[in-house]
């Protein structure tokens, strides 16, 4: 990575859509110059499914990260997800002419550019020709054949494809946005650049990503990338699960999942209660924490059977192919509470909580900020930006644009969050019904009480045991 370079990261995700600008120190990290984030309003399980919503959350995200560092952004490097995703192995050689002249970079492009030519299935592309093994004349095992001699130059990759219109949908939101596609990138690799260590992938490892769309999957041994896959379905998912079988609005679902939900249910107690608002002057709602565990639970269960599925696939069993280091497990269905526990439970397999924040600087604020796993893509993102060999210009300084558009700009990046939050629930025709967070959490009913299904409040037992007392006073008189 070149000191002086600055590139850009945009994480599209089905929730979220979020615009990192950095550059890399002298020190070898991240230094973070510019954040925007806005929530994703036409992205459905990784794939666009309305293109101007989609541009219309590009550009917030964009804007605010130019107003914070003063610059204006040209070009991106771009993620890719979705369940359209898929992965396959394939081996290739090429002749070399000279077998007396060392292996350099120009072989080594040939041979990928072999690969490039390889026919898809009709509707397909490329995305990522990887490299993961050589052999020179016969010779295998080899990780780095420049400098090497030999007549044949052997390779097996690991080849990404995806279907050519969601990556074509992905292009025209960017370019709609008056932004250069630098380069596209498979989310879960972008994920693992961010949160796994190079001991990690020589060891054997799984990255799993859990977005809001669907989940990621990753598996890196000797250093090497051996597997992708996406399993269609994330944490969105959960919270419509929580939706139906809890008879609330989205948001109301949303905010159960985040401040009292858990991947464990015995942790809940029957006791233990929360009080929803009734929509529009309806009586509350009542929802035991150990039902919603459940239902949270066995979503949850579903996701990692099908993660743990494709790592078996992979061929894991085998002695061989033993992943010492475990899963690594990030992105906002991560922060779940206790799914590290039900992840090993499952799997049987060491689990850790995958943070990008080791590659940044040491600039508090931006640590703080960044410090949660549903950054670990932009990050990603960032980094391979940084470290690609395709020239560009990402940023220029905003000063050299004509103050008309400088100041259009400006006014243009004050992000609202009440707008945002006006578009959010105009997608879920549910603007009158938002609650806060001290909604639930006042009329939660602490775990050493023992909740009388009749009386459902303390001022509603008080207003019984009046009654009651009433009447029996009407009945000694």
């Amino acid at each position: 990575m070149e000191n002086n370079k600055i590139a850009v990261g945009l994480d599209i995700g089905t929730t979220k859509i979020v615009a990192l600008i950095g550059r890399q120190n002298d020190l070898g990290k991240i230094e973070v110059i510019g954040l925007g984030s806005s929530p994703s309003l036409g992205v459905q399980r990784g794939v666009v499914v309305n293109i101007t919503q989609t541009i219309d959350s590009i550009q917030k995200a964009i804007i605010a990260a130019e107003v914070n560092s003063e610059l204006k952004i040209n070009s991106v490097a771009v993620g890719i997800a979705g369940q359209h995703i898929r992965s396959l192995q394939h081996s290739d050689y090429i002749t070399r002419e000279d077998a007396e002249s060392v292996i350099n970079d120009s072989d080594l492009d040939r041979l990928t550019d072999n690969v490039h030519k390889l026919v898809m299935m009709p509707g397909e592309e490329i995305i990522h020709v990887l490299p993961q093994e050589y052999k020179v004349d016969g010779q295998g095992e080899i990780k780095e054949p420049r400098g090497m001699f030999g007549g044949r130059l052997e390779a097996t990759f690991h080849i990404v494809v995806g279907q050519i219109t969601s990556i074509r949908n992905i292009a025209r939101c960017v370019k709609s946005s008056n932004l250069e596609l630098h380069t596209v990138n498979l989310e879960p690799l972008a994920s693992a650049d961010a949160v796994l260590s190079q001991e990690e992938k020589e060891a054997g490892v799984v990255l799993v990503d859990i977005g809001g769309g669907t989940t990621d999957v990753a598996i890196f041994k000797d250093g090497i990338i051996r597997h992708t896959a996406v399993v269609p379905h994330g944490g969105n998912i959960i919270t419509n699960d929580i939706k139906e079988g809890c008879s609330i609005i989205e948001k109301q679902a949303e905010l159960l999942k985040i401040k009292f939900g858990s991947a464990w249910p015995g942790e809940n107690k029957e006791t233990e209660i929360v009080s929803i608002p009734g929509l529009r002057g309806r009586d509350p709602k009542e929802i035991s924490l150990k039902n919603l565990s459940r239902i949270i639970h066995a979503r949850c269960t579903e996701i990692i059977n099908a993660v743990f599925t494709e790592i078996k696939n992979y061929g894991h069993d085998q002695t061989s192919k033993k992943l010492i280091a475990g899963v690594v497990i990030t992105g906002g269905g991560s922060q779940l509470k206790h799914i590290k526990q039900l992840v090993e439970y499952l799997t049987g397999m060491d689990t850790r909580i995958g943070y990008p924040n080791e590659h940044l600087a040491s600039k508090e604020s931006v640590k703080v900020t960044l410090n949660s796993p549903i950054y670990s893509t932009a990050v990603g993102l960032l980094m391979q930006g940084l470290s690609s060999k395709k020239e560009a210009d990402f940023v220029n300084p905003l000063e050299n644009i004509e103050d008309e558009n400088s100041t259009t700009l400006q006014n243009k990046s004050i992000i609202d969050e009440s707008d945002i939050q006006r578009d959010n629930t105009k997608t879920q025709n549910a603007n009158e019904n938002l609650i806060q967070e001290e909604d639930l959490e006042y009329v939660k009913i602490e775990t050493q009480q023992d909740f009388d299904p009749v009386a459902r409040t303390p001022k509603q037992t008080d207003w019984f045991k009046r009654w009651v007392d009433k009447f029996i006073d009407l009945i000694d008189d």
